[in-house]
């Protein structure tokens, strides 16, 4: 074993994993005064919101929607930087179009008069509610996102301060269940419920407060950022660097070493160990417990313990190329929700009976229509993802099972969205929960860490500062305030309020170093 010595000056922050809650603590962390260390296992920064590229098709592997740009401007001004000049976000309008099997569509755009035309067109009666619906997210917002999610939830007593705030706003009522009672169209039920899919989240099971999500919307937009999220990443890694410190791709990490109970550093798969003062892990809470912390005895979360946790579902993700299709299906547009026959059904099928159905509703990216970068000229660059069980328990062999629901999902596009889009085919690749299992390190592949349960969430949720030893902090979307990119950054905004600014060597006075010269 190698060992790097930790040098004078500046107090070390090791951070473990450069996915967006890593990458944004480590800038917030270099803003404190610490000089940064951030190490990931893969060739490329960004972790979920990384990319690859096979035959001039850039496909974006996770997220794809960034709203509340704010987060990130905020982020960068605490460094001293304007993130407008680092990144070109550009909107998306309209932000997704939502289709079910029975031809009927639905436009979600920022302006309300266009909104209040597509509910009106679908379900006339509903528009009343709708407006209801949209006054419940705000409050919730209120409460969720600009409350307790950018707060603090590692003492009980941060939770008992909220309970008032959750029972009057019936958090033990479900997103779909909330729904329910607002619209009565069952097209218009989905519409308003799914976005806790964008989290990991059942709709019929996880608490309401999710609905902030269509406030978000309404209020910030849908943005892309040119390049993709990738650049995103890109951009924060020049930000890190230009503070001092240091990203190393390719660099695994394997332990976190502990010392009278404290952390001191971490070691490497090659074996290199590298002191630290603080230690901030972007890993899954569970590969941080039960891998990183694997020699030190855990309190709370113990294996038998992260093993009773409900994970996110897993995804099957086809990343696609065409070849010459740039002016074809003129009317798929950069983000396209196709909905299976059945929904609370198929929610079931994932979540509960953990089956993989033979039905299934699809996420189509296409950002090829906004973002010429993403694919050769000419072309068109997609990828359709499909929520299935996870590997919790009896799972699904994906060896057997990859190319067969390759297929079924290509029939559906070739069906419903895309007619005849293989015979132009240039690029393929797939992930699998196997691939979250392998590639991220994600427990049982699933794709968003822990489900967003109710008592999964805020202080029940893996705490910001560990429970377990002094000197170690979480980020990331196991964390609170939970997955999604607004929340994984905003998780290193808890993170600010919770590490002391690091302290400043104290100058040598003029007469010490006359002395000494």
């Amino acid at each position: 074993m190698t060992n790097h010595n930790q040098q004078s000056g500046p107090s070390r922050a090791i951070v473990i994993g450069a996915g967006l809650g890593g990458l944004s603590a480590a800038m917030r962390l270099g803003a404190k005064g610490y000089r940064v260390t951030v190490l990931d296992r893969l060739d490329r920064p960004g972790g979920r919101g990384s990319s690859i590229t096979q035959n001039g098709h850039r496909f974006d592997l996770g997220p794809t929607i960034v709203t509340v740009p704010q987060v990130f401007r905020q982020l960068w001004a605490e460094c001293g930087r304007d993130f407008d000049g680092d990144v070109d976000l550009r909107p998306v309008d309209p932000y997704y179009e939502i289709r079910w099997r029975d031809g009927s569509t639905f436009s979600v755009r920022q302006d309300d008069a266009a909104m209040e035309a597509e509910v009106r067109r679908l379900s006339p009666g509903d528009v009343s509610g709708y407006r209801r619906f949209l006054s419940d997210s705000e409050k919730r917002y209120r409460f969720g996102f600009e409350g307790l999610g950018r707060r603090p939830m590692n003492k009980l007593m941060d939770l008992i301060r909220e309970l008032p705030g959750f029972v009057k706003l019936r958090a033990d009522r479900s997103v779909y269940a909330h729904a329910a009672r607002r619209v009565k169209d069952d097209r218009l039920r989905m519409a308003l419920s799914f976005h806790p899919l964008f989290i990991g989240g059942d709709p019929t099971r996880v608490t309401s407060m999710y609905i902030l999500v269509s406030h978000l919307e309404k209020e910030f937009g849908v943005h892309y950022a040119m390049g993709g999220v990738q650049a995103m990443a890109d951009a924060m890694v020049h930000v890190i660097e230009d503070q001092g410190g240091e990203v190393r791709m390719d660099t695994e990490v394997t332990e976190i070493c502990v010392e009278q109970d404290r952390t001191s550093g971490i070691v490497t798969a090659a074996g290199e160990a590298i002191a630290s003062d603080i230690v901030v892990s972007n890993a899954d809470p569970g590969t941080t417990y039960e891998k990183l912390l694997s020699k030190h005895a855990k309190r709370r979360w113990t294996p038998r313990r992260l093993n009773r946790s409900r994970w996110s579902m897993g995804l099957f993700v086809w990343y696609f190329g065409t070849k010459g299709t740039a002016g074809m299906w003129g009317d798929v547009g950069h983000h396209t929700i196709l909905n299976g026959p059945r929904y609370n059904g198929l929610l079931d099928d994932i979540f509960i009976r953990r089956k993989l159905a033979d039905d299934m509703s699809i996420y189509l990216h296409r950002p090829s229509v906004t973002d010429p970068s993403a694919a050769p000229a000419g072309d068109d660059t997609f990828y359709a993802l499909s929520p299935v069980p996870n590997l919790h328990g009896p799972s699904v062999d994906w060896d057997a099972m990859t190319e067969i629901y390759r297929a079924k999902l290509a029939r559906v596009l070739d069906d419903h969205l895309l007619p005849g889009f293989e015979d132009h085919l240039s690029a393929s690749h797939i992930f699998t929960p196997r691939t979250f299992e392998t590639r991220y390190l994600s427990p049982h592949g699933a794709g968003f860490s822990l489900e967003p349960r109710i008592f999964q969430s805020a202080w029940f949720r893996p705490h910001n500062i560990s429970e377990e030893i002094a000197g170690l902090y979480l980020v990331g979307a196991g964390t609170h305030p939970g997955a999604g990119i607004p929340s994984v950054v905003t998780s290193s905004e808890v993170l600010t309020k919770l590490v002391p600014d690091a302290p400043r060597p104290v100058a040598t006075q003029p007469h010490q170093r006359l002395a000494a010269e």
